[in-house]
């Protein structure tokens, strides 16, 4: 038996060579690559999405807006035109999740930092609190970089418009109180089409890493 192993060792050690790159390569051919969903109202929980765009089910996109950031600069669409961004909602005064999510959203701001093809855009929910000075000091504070992510503030009802018939991310508040908004732990992501891709708790780290994974998934696609 010995002598039979002996003699035929190198045919062994070619057969099982060969064998193992062709199931490598099966198995690399079988295995689904990774995507990533694109999101439309109908797919999301209809908490975080107004009534009027429940029903749409596909080619929901982001729609034209106009703000005012840390700087008193205008933010529109075309400042994030082709670009890969995350979006949040928050405010300044929150004592809850915001300071766990401003600081994980800087996580991100590190991992994007060099890479252009990729922004932030985070939008208060107290416009009548949040004005200017007030996002410039927060963003200081938190060492948010101007050329990376914006805080903007603007009128109540197109924030509000925003979050709920674009970016399906912030519950109603008080259905007495027009244009209120009770915001999410959310961290949206949006590719360089407008569309949804993918939906982050910010207050959570596995999500963050995750979230990093899938924006250099679509920095390469």
């Amino acid at each position: 038996m010995k002598s039979i192993l002996t003699k035929y060792r190198l045919f062994l050690g070619v057969f099982f060579f060969l064998s193992s790159i062709i199931l490598y390569l099966f198995y690399t051919a079988l295995k689904p690559s990774k995507t990533l969903p694109i999101y439309n109202p109908s797919d999301v929980n209809p908490e975080l999405v107004d009534s009027t765009v429940q029903y749409i089910s596909k080619y929901h996109t982001i729609a034209d807006f106009s703000f005012v950031n840390q700087n008193g600069k205008t933010i529109t669409q075309k400042d994030y035109e082709g670009k890969i961004y995350v979006a949040d909602f928050f405010f300044t005064t929150c004592g809850s999740i915001c300071p766990k999510m401003t600081t994980n959203l800087v996580e991100v701001q590190k991992a994007i930092f060099n890479n252009p093809k990729v922004m932030l855009l985070s939008h208060t929910v107290f416009p009548e609190v949040d004005n200017v000075s007030v996002l410039k000091s927060y963003a200081i504070k938190n060492g948010v970089d101007d050329s990376k992510w914006n805080l903007v503030t603007g009128d109540k009802k197109e924030i509000y418009t925003m979050a709920r018939k674009s970016y399906l991310a912030v519950k109603m508040g008080k259905p007495s109180e027009l244009y209120d908004m009770v915001h999410t732990e959310n961290f949206v992501l949006v590719d360089a089409k407008r569309r949804v891709r993918g939906f982050y708790d910010g207050t959570k780290e596995e999500d963050i890493q995750k979230l990093i994974e899938d924006i250099n998934f679509l920095s390469n696609e």
